[in-house]
């Protein structure tokens, strides 16, 4: 990287918040400047680029279209910036930090309520979670593991089995009683809601309780678990969700298990973490109070069935 090439941060920072505001005065309110000083560097800026970055308008400025490009290709770098300052930030009084990527079911249902146990095991490990949906190249993203859901294939990644994804099916009390669900097959007229990942998961549930359903696929259709179990709250209808994502959700009464006929999804959850590196310290650690969680889960007895 050519040093002639790359401004002073300063300047790219004064000319970003200028160009987001509109204005030097509130860039200079914003970054605790003067307005002055906030011109200045925007002109030095625009003095080695060679380019006029705004067009001066009495008391206002104005993109030009060079600068609306170099606003549109400095952005993503600035804010990368700022997010790795921020997480190298977080290792201060860590030993060690542990940098990982989960689902946004798992993670907030599931592992969550977990940490606090592993923070007490391992008080001078640090963490760093983020939310990722897909796989993705270990060698492009700064993870040491993530948590995956699906089949066991990641390119350049150890895959290792935490537990099935079992899913029961819950409904509202309140539900329950408005439709006079009393066997699976009263589910059939009854409204129920669909998972647009797991779109087959009424029809496996329907021919593991030996109950013909023609309308298997039919009900209102959400994107993710959160938004379908809410729904099931309030008496929307029935939802096939997770074992692990409703147990609160059971156990408060918010919402009951209908039946004791569940199924097992194909695809499974697994933490992944890259086979070409060693695993340091941290990532060793909480692998292993991962498998052991995970143990624990599948061991669990199921839950009682609502009277």
């Amino acid at each position: 990287m050519k040093r002639a090439f790359v401004p002073p941060a300063d300047a790219l920072i004064a000319f970003e918040t200028a160009a987001r505001h509109g204005s030097f005065t509130r860039a200079a309110e914003e970054l605790h400047l003067t307005q002055g000083a906030i011109s200045k560097q925007v002109r030095q800026l625009e003095d080695r680029l060679g380019v006029e970055l705004f067009r001066r308008v009495r008391q206002r400025i104005v993109l030009t279209d060079a600068g609306r490009l170099y606003l549109h290709e400095i952005r993503g770098p600035l804010l990368d910036l700022t997010a790795a300052t921020r997480q190298v930030m977080s290792y201060a009084g860590s030993e060690d930090v542990l940098n990982l990527a989960v689902l946004p079911t798992f993670g907030t249902r599931w592992l969550a309520p977990r940490l606090g146990d592993f923070q007490k095991r391992f008080p001078k490990a640090g963490l760093n979670i983020s939310v990722r949906l897909q796989p993705f190249d270990f060698g492009a993203e700064p993870f040491d593991g993530a948590i995956h859901h699906g089949d066991p294939v990641w390119a350049g990644a150890i895959a290792e089995p935490l537990f099935d994804e079992e899913m029961i099916p819950v409904a509202s009390k309140v539900f329950r009683d408005r439709h006079d669900i009393a066997t699976p097959a009263d589910l059939v007229k009854a409204p129920r809601l669909q998972l647009s990942t797991r779109p087959l998961a009424w029809r496996q549930w329907f021919d593991q309780a030996g109950v013909a359903a023609d309308t298997a696929f039919q009900g209102s259709r959400f994107d993710q678990f959160g938004m379908m179990s809410e729904a099931a709250i309030n008496h929307l209808g029935a939802a096939l969700l997770p074992k692990f994502f409703v147990r609160h959700e059971l156990a408060a009464g918010r919402l009951i298990r209908l039946f004791d006929i569940s199924i097992a999804q194909r695809s499974a959850y697994y933490f992944v973490y890259p086979e070409n590196r060693t695993l340091r310290p941290v990532v060793s650690t909480f692998r292993n109070w991962l498998l052991e969680e995970a143990r624990t889960e599948r061991t669990d007895p199921e839950t009682m069935l609502p009277s």
